[in-house]
């Protein structure tokens, strides 16, 4: 399992960035989790948008979601080139059924539905999510592909949640929203601190971690130190274009 960094900032991308949009590959199977504001454009630099099966889409804000309208153009304009003939296939949850409703564009898209109980299989990978506690319905992923022994978990966007430790249990990869500062109030926004997601990590026995969804102040080696404070497992910083195998 390869998986790409192409997006990793909170609530808005910086200068020629994007937000939460990470590239999984496993054989020809290509999966994006979260497709946020300038993903589409960062994401041609790995991978042609034809190729993309499937987006998963772990809420609607529009950090995590605002690229996805434009990748869906982007399929209509493939299938009529007769660059592709297959739909892109969207995975989403419908408890906010008003933004689950304007998803899709059929025939150029195929939408499903999940939920905290389902099993989503695309090509070699097996995806399994539970709610977190955010602002809006959310949930976390858990992925698994046949071909590769490694587990990846992916928080999306909490609060500090203990219910979520048992499903992040002995995580290869664990991608973090680390939005504040140890020490700050991130529990109201529905966010963690730094600390938080060192504990996160520590309670689930996680090997490694990649701090994401990223704050627009402060000095981001601090988010490193603090975690690693707490944790002491592999650590790293998402950049973009950021590489990881399983």
């Amino acid at each position: 399992m390869k998986i790409t960094v192409i997006g990793y900032w909170g609530a808005y991308p910086e200068a020629n960035e994007a937000t939460s949009c990470f590239l999984l590959e496993e054989g020809n199977t290509n999966i994006l989790l979260d497709c946020g504001s300038g993903a589409v454009s960062k994401l041609q630099n790995y991978k042609a948008l034809k190729d993309i099966n499937a987006v998963i889409l772990s809420h609607y804000h529009h950090d995590h979601a605002a690229d996805l309208g434009v990748l869906t153009y982007s399929r209509v304009v493939d299938i009529n080139l007769n660059k592709t003939d297959q739909p892109l296939n969207i995975f989403a949850h419908e408890k906010d059924k008003k933004e689950y409703s304007k998803l899709g564009k059929p025939p150029y898209t195929n939408v499903q539905p999940y939920n905290g109980g389902s099993k989503v299989e695309v090509g070699p990978f097996t995806l399994q999510f539970q709610q977190t506690a955010h602002s809006a319905p959310c949930y976390a992923m858990k992925i698994r592909s046949e071909k590769s022994p490694g587990t990846l978990v992916y928080t999306a966007d909490t609060s500090y949640d203990e219910n979520l430790s048992p499903f992040c249990r002995d995580a290869d990869l664990l991608i973090a929203e680390t939005s504040f500062y140890a020490g700050q109030d991130a529990a109201s926004f529905g966010h963690m601190t730094s600390s938080e997601v060192a504990r996160l990590a520590s309670n689930s026995g996680c090997k490694s971690v990649l701090l994401s969804h990223l704050p627009h102040f402060g000095n981001h080696h601090q988010l490193l130190e603090e975690t690693e404070a707490e944790f002491k497992g592999d650590i790293q910083i998402a950049k973009t274009g950021a590489i990881f195998n399983l």
